[in-house]
């Protein structure tokens, strides 16, 4: 009955103003209330400050600061093999496998589409049917930075707004489209193993999706799907190395990474792993063709 609740309350609260207004709380300078905030936080989802660059409450004015806090030099090592893929982020698998046509598995008895994922775009899902994806789920106590899993240029960049429905594992199995339907933007790379997608995925509270290059992409929430095209040559290139950062969340979500047929190959995944970034999450399919494919 207590999960019934929880499922179903998220369908009729505010959850943009409430978000919103986390955001605004979160990113405000509160002293001595922000440091006891960031105190009870680290307290009661077990954070693991030693990992931080900088370890204790006092040190972060917002808490947003302390949610996105940098790592320690050299506390996650990058998989350095020619032919791996390394984690994006430290998280939980949710979800990964094949993309069947065009559907991807989003819990036991619920599935969403490509299309759906990417704002509704055919062309650009057409890249990834048949291909693979990975779900990996971000709880409160993780590290939110997200990080690149093979070095790859920047050709497209989508904003689809949504929902912002929580992204838990209770929720994940029991609200129908649940990764379609949040507030999400979306990320094309082209890498060695072809094209690559991150979809970072807005939740409850998340507030705010922002990458490396864009800088804040949402708040404010937009009410249409909006596309950036971006050069794959020149000055105006975009190319980030594996184990580079690439965006963030201020508060926790989700990220679900899809790459073409026939590329990768998830040899030691499963469902639950806990995921730290920069170790081994996929390798080099045997008949991948190893160069980025042109659109």
């Amino acid at each position: 009955m207590l999960d019934w609740f929880k499922v179903n309350v998220q369908y009729i609260l505010p959850k943009h103003p409430i978000s919103r207004l986390v955001g605004k709380l979160a990113a405000a300078e509160a002293g001595s209330l922000t440091t006891w905030l960031i105190k009870l936080f680290v307290k009661q989802f077990k954070v693991n400050m030693d990992e931080a660059m900088y370890s204790q409450p006092e040190d972060y004015r917002t808490f947003n600061a302390f949610f996105t806090r940098p790592l320690k030099p050299g506390v996650r090592p990058i998989d350095n093999s020619e032919n791996g893929l390394c984690h994006a982020v430290d998280g939980t698998v949710s979800q990964f496998g094949d993309i069947v046509g065009e559907d991807l598995i989003q819990a036991k008895g619920h599935k969403f589409t490509l299309s759906a994922l990417l704002g509704g775009n055919p062309d650009l899902a057409a890249h990834f049917k048949g291909g693979k994806f990975a779900t990996i789920y971000l709880s409160p106590r993780d590290y939110h930075r997200i990080h690149m899993p093979i070095e790859g240029t920047l050709t497209d960049m989508v904003y689809v707004p949504g929902e912002l429905f929580s992204v838990n594992p209770l929720t994940a199995e029991n609200v129908p489209g649940l990764f379609a339907r949040n507030e999400r933007v979306v990320t094309l790379f082209d890498t060695p193993v072809g094209k690559m997608a991150i979809v970072l995925v807005g939740a409850t509270i998340v507030a705010s999706i922002d990458t490396v290059w864009a800088g804040t992409v949402t708040p404010p929430a937009g009410k249409h799907v909006t596309h950036w095209r971006y050069d794959t040559e020149g000055e105006g290139a975009i190319t980030i190395g594996k184990g580079e950062e690439m965006g963030q969340f201020k508060l926790g979500s989700t990220i679900v990474v899809c790459f073409e047929a026939d590329k990768v190959d998830f040899a030691d995944l499963a469902t639950e792993q806990v995921t730290r970034l920069g170790t081994p999450f996929a390798t080099f399919a045997s008949s991948a063709d190893t160069q980025a494919q042109p659109d």
